[in-house]
């Protein structure tokens, strides 16, 4: 379901070599297996994954990794839904949500806005940029917050 989900970003970017669609089955079983990972899905009334987000946590940020929705369901709430869920699943001692997106991921901005993501700055991924976002959810210690993980789109 991630390549499918992910193949209307690569064409919007014009990028076949996304990480989504390249990741093999072996790296998200070692990815899911990470203490630091966390994943939440939706299913349909058969059983079936429509929905899906990965978020890795480290000293006090959160970095959604993955976000995705299969196309057949997309449009209807389901990434809102999960986000907020992910989100609030997060523990308190969390104080910051990063995530990127290609520049040319209308819909996935216009959520990643509306729900209070802001942008933090660009970096080139060939002929697109990504935009890095950040949602500040609240104040912890100081020194909590080092050293923090970086969002990056090699990252599995």
């Amino acid at each position: 379901m991630q390549r499918a989900a992910y193949v209307t970003e690569a064409q919007a970017h014009d990028d076949p070599q996304l990480p989504p669609l390249t990741q093999g089955l072996p790296d998200l079983h070692e990815e899911l297996g990470r203490a630091s990972v966390q994943a939440w899905g939706i299913h349909d009334d058969d059983g079936r994954l429509v929905a899906a987000v990965r978020v890795a946590v480290l000293n006090g940020t959160a970095c959604i990794n993955r976000l995705f929705v299969a196309p057949d369901r997309q449009g209807n709430g389901l990434g809102s839904a999960l986000l907020a869920h992910a989100e609030e699943q997060l523990g308190d001692d969390v104080a910051t949500v990063e995530l990127f997106t290609g520049e040319h991921s209308t819909a996935n901005l216009r959520l990643y806005r509306r729900v209070g993501y802001q942008e933090t700055h660009r970096t080139s991924a060939g002929d697109y940029a990504l935009i890095h976002m950040k949602k500040v959810r609240g104040m912890v210690a100081e020194e909590q917050r080092r050293p923090r993980l970086q969002c990056r789109r090699d990252v599995p």
